[in-house]
């Protein structure tokens, strides 16, 4: 690709005390940066609902972190940690996979690996509810890392079990163990379908009283699901930012979502870098309906950029999803991207963003870069100098990249 960022361009330094180990207290009382047309003013996340446009449209990512940190102990008293990333049987659907009552099978990155020979079972016992259960866990292979859960009684959901037994899966750059405290705090107010390994933290801010407050002002919310993996911490570790390889996110948009956006007018807002990338993958996929009825919903990391020429609006384009949906009697539809999101990069859905401050040099600044124009670098460094707080349990912004309607 012609132009493409280096990597280099993208550090910033990072003093470690303005990393946010802990919440505060209240979520919506985090400071809030307010990015328009060159120009920063600051607020309180509570002043949220008075800054959005009238005719804007918010749209929330409505996954749940699961505990995904699960410890087992051998007999021999070595101690083997799994950390959940992706089901394999018998469905690929992080959902299903959750929700089913027999064995299943995930793809686990897994702690003194050394220690633990393929077809080796180990075994948990959990309290849940009064009833004793035994959780099971064997190792397939060594090389792909694939684990096989069972469980008696099967009477409640892999998810029960999960929730019970696991622990809350912190940001490794937090530096510290999570606490009960976290199991509430490093969830939206509004999470609901089980399958994250990492918070969607642009949420984190929200309380009942913000939406309610958003929603009398006539603003309409708007959910879609994207389970953030664990690859979205994952460093980039190549100068030639194209050499690294994007982690792949399952996406779940219902009828009603797709729909209701289909008529949105003024600004779509997107709640989090995990929901801008899910709607611009949506319109990628809507540009490859267009040509193609039985495209795969699969949006590979660069392939915005080959069919950059586009011309198909996003009303275009979502109007060819919710066509296939009703075509097909879909109610929800499930897809996956790797989309990565530089400069160079043209926005189709999304001219607002609320969203955190995020890592030196990481995709997430990439994506930011690429939203404001690459002013990144004055935002940043007025939010340092102003004593914002920095990354997940960390302080907020709204960002527009074009002058806002309304």
């Amino acid at each position: 690709m012609e132009n493409t960022p280096q990597l280099n361009e993208y550090h910033y330094e990072l003093p470690e005390d303005s990393i946010a180990k802990f919440p505060l207290e209240k979520r919506d009382a985090s400071k809030l940066l307010h990015f328009e047309n060159g120009a920063v003013e600051h607020f309180k996340f509570s002043d949220l609902p008075k800054l959005l446009p009238q005719n804007s449209h918010l749209v929330f990512n409505d996954t749940r972190v699961i505990p995904a940190r699960m410890h087992f102990r051998k007999a021999t008293g070595a101690a083997i940690e799994l950390f959940l990333l992706n089901p394999v049987a018998p469905s690929t659907l992080i959902q299903q996979s959750m929700q089913s009552q027999g064995p299943v099978t995930w793809k686990c990155m897994i702690g003194n690996l050394k220690r633990w020979k393929a077809g080796e079972e180990l075994e948990n016992e959990i309290h849940l509810e009064g009833v004793h259960y035994r959780l099971r866990a064997r190792l397939l292979s060594r090389e792909t890392k694939e684990v096989a859960f069972s469980w008696d009684p099967a009477e409640v959901s892999f998810a029960a079990l999960v929730e019970a037994a696991g622990e809350v899966p912190l940001p490794p750059y937090l530096n510290r163990k999570a606490e009960e405290a976290d199991k509430l705090r490093y969830q939206t107010v509004y999470s609901k379908i089980n399958g994250a390994v990492a918070a969607p933290t642009a949420g984190l801010h929200f309380t009942e009283q913000t939406l309610e407050e958003i929603r009398e002002k006539g603003i309409p919310l708007h959910y879609l699901t994207l389970h953030v993996g664990a690859g979205t911490f994952l460093p980039i570790k190549h100068d030639t930012i194209t050499e690294h390889p994007m982690h792949r996110e399952q996406m779940v948009f219902s009828k009603e979502a797709v729909s209701k956006l289909c008529q949105a007018t003024g600004n779509i807002v997107a709640v989090g870098t995990t929901s801008m990338r899910s709607l611009e993958s949506l319109y990628w996929y809507g540009v490859k309906l267009l040509s193609n009825p039985n495209a795969e919903f699969f949006v590979e990391k660069l392939e915005p950029y080959a069919a950059s020429k586009t011309t198909f609006t996003w009303e275009q384009s979502f109007e060819a999803v919710k066509n296939l949906m009703e075509r097909t009697n879909t109610q929800y539809l499930v897809g996956a991207t790797e989309i990565f999101i530089f400069p160079g990069y043209r926005f189709r859905v999304c001219n607002g963003l609320i969203t955190n401050f995020h890592q030196p040099a990481s995709t997430l600044i990439l994506l930011i870069a690429a939203f404001t124009n690459q002013q990144w670098r004055k935002i940043y460094e007025e939010a340092l100098a102003k004593r914002y707080r920095f990354l997940s349990y960390g302080d907020s912004s709204l960002l527009w990249n074009q002058k806002i309607i309304g």
